[in-house]
């Protein structure tokens, strides 16, 4: 059961390592599946987020409040052909690394079934497993990138700019999440996420004719 779910992670890390077939099984071993019925919350704001999850099937999303009081979705998390790291691994970083108490909520909102580790599995793992621990450092310099790109897109961006850098990166978010939650994702109320869809739809419809 176990070495059937893990083969999405497994693959994921040989993408990037070589693992030999002993190494599979010890990771196998040392992960855990977990199931997160829909609405749950994975970890919550203010409490130490003690796990790391690679989801498996379901969606779920990352956020924070600012400092008004505005709900900003940070992540989304799904696996499917678009994932990248940022979709497919959740956790409040700052706080799984530093035990302290974490400033994400993440929610599911759907079902969600993943793979979970805590921090002394990871510890063990890298022990044990040079591999592990490549591919862990490259994991990491993937998210230092990913989310230096989030932070200045929030800051720097305007709003038609960062529902256009949508479009060009994560088009299939559209597809995938409801208006709310994507104006939250781009810092925006949804009724201007609505004008600004409304405006970059006229805009290419003039250069189209």
């Amino acid at each position: 059961m176990t070495e059937q779910f893990c083969a999405p992670l497994t693959a994921y890390i040989r993408k990037s390592v070589d693992l030999t077939d002993g190494q599979i099984e010890l990771i196998e071993k040392q992960s855990r599946i977990v199931v997160f019925p829909k609405g749950s919350l994975m970890a919550e704001e203010g409490i130490h987020s003690k796990h790391i999850y690679f989801i498996l099937s379901g969606q779920a999303r990352s956020y924070f409040l600012d400092d008004g009081g505005k709900t900003i979705t940070w992540f989304f998390h799904f696996n499917d052909s678009f994932s990248s790291a940022k979709n497919l691994f959740i956790t409040d970083y700052k706080s799984f690394l530093t035990h302290t108490p974490g400033t994400l909520t993440i929610e599911a909102l759907s079902e969600v079934k993943a793979i979970q580790w805590n921090y002394s599995t990871i510890e063990n793992l890298v022990n044990q497993m040079p591999a592990f621990a490549t591919w862990l450092r490259t994991l990491n310099e993937s998210f230092f990138t990913i989310i230096y790109d989030r932070i200045l897109t929030l800051m720097t961006m305007s709003a038609q700019q960062r529902y256009e850098k949508l479009l060009q990166d994560e088009p299939h978010l559209l597809q995938m999440f409801s208006n709310h939650y994507l104006a939250s994702y781009l810092s925006l109320a949804p009724q201007s996420l609505s004008r600004i869809k409304a405006n970059v739809s006229h805009a290419h419809l003039s250069v189209a004719v």
